[in-house]
């Protein structure tokens, strides 16, 4: 059997290095440009991930700060409250006149929340793991968080129990009876734990009080109303308004 082989028309004589040429030149244009489209996409994605990755981060030390401020209030409470009470136990004839100073101390301390939204978003998903990649970080995050609520269990709810079962201001020994002394000292305690957890994370991430102004200042802007928006969404009730008020006195002019 005779097998004939045609030699492609551009790879005839005269033409074939003229043909190949070309298709070294155009594979090399489809090669480029897949490296570009795929280049580009590692670019844009890199970017990405470390937006979100910084502004995780800033989130967290932000919450980390809104805590750590409210501690500090209630160790200045505590302060006075076990000042105060040494006042009371070296003159106990002042009783009547400062026992009514305590209340709001102690409410200060006893009526503190901590939102935790911010704690449920960095743990409620591996994600946030990922998008952080640094196990260091995240062992610290855990360990504030951790310790918040121990200061929820130990300070705030322990202080509570006191003031409410004690029948706190019936008497100058009912009152003494709530040692501010160590809730000054948990509090503490526990205040330089939550700091060091926030100070680690400073570090750990390469964050400065510089970074964190910006990012509040931000974060200001951005949850400030317009007041184009304000105003719209005032036309928007005004409007429904009038049209329910219509319709509700078409309803009375008909009849069953």
């Amino acid at each position: 059997m005779n097998v004939k082989l045609h030699t492609p028309k551009t790879l005839k004589a005269g033409s074939g290095m003229s043909s190949m040429k070309q298709f070294l030149l155009s594979l090399l244009a489809t090669t480029v440009s897949i490296a570009l489209t795929f280049g580009t996409a590692a670019v844009v994605d890199y970017y990405k991930k470390k937006a979100a990755k910084k502004e995780m981060v800033m989130m967290v030390i932000s919450d980390f700060d809104k805590t750590i401020d409210n501690v500090m209030k209630a160790d200045t409470a505590l302060r006075e409250a076990c000042r105060l009470e040494l006042e009371l136990a070296n003159h106990p004839e002042e009783y009547n006149s400062k026992r009514f100073s305590f209340p709001s101390l102690w409410s200060s301390v006893i009526e503190m929340e901590f939102p935790e939204t911010t704690q449920k978003v960095f743990s409620s998903s591996i994600e946030t793991f990922n998008t952080i990649g640094n196990a260091n970080f995240v062992n610290e995050v855990s360990s504030f968080y951790i310790n918040r609520d121990k200061y929820k269990t130990y300070v705030i709810e322990q202080l509570k129990n006191d003031v409410t079962n004690n029948n706190t201001l019936s008497s100058l020994k009912s009152l003494l009876n709530i040692s501010f002394p160590e809730y000054v000292l948990v509090n503490w305690t526990m205040l330089q734990e939550l700091k060091d957890s926030r100070d680690k994370c400073m570090q750990i991430m390469h964050v400065s009080e510089e970074d964190l102004q910006a990012f509040s200042k931000q974060q200001q802007v951005s949850t400030t109303k317009d007041p184009e928006a304000i105003a719209e969404h005032q036309k928007m009730i005004d409007e429904f308004s009038a049209t329910l008020t219509k319709i509700e006195e078409a309803k009375d002019k008909i009849k069953d």
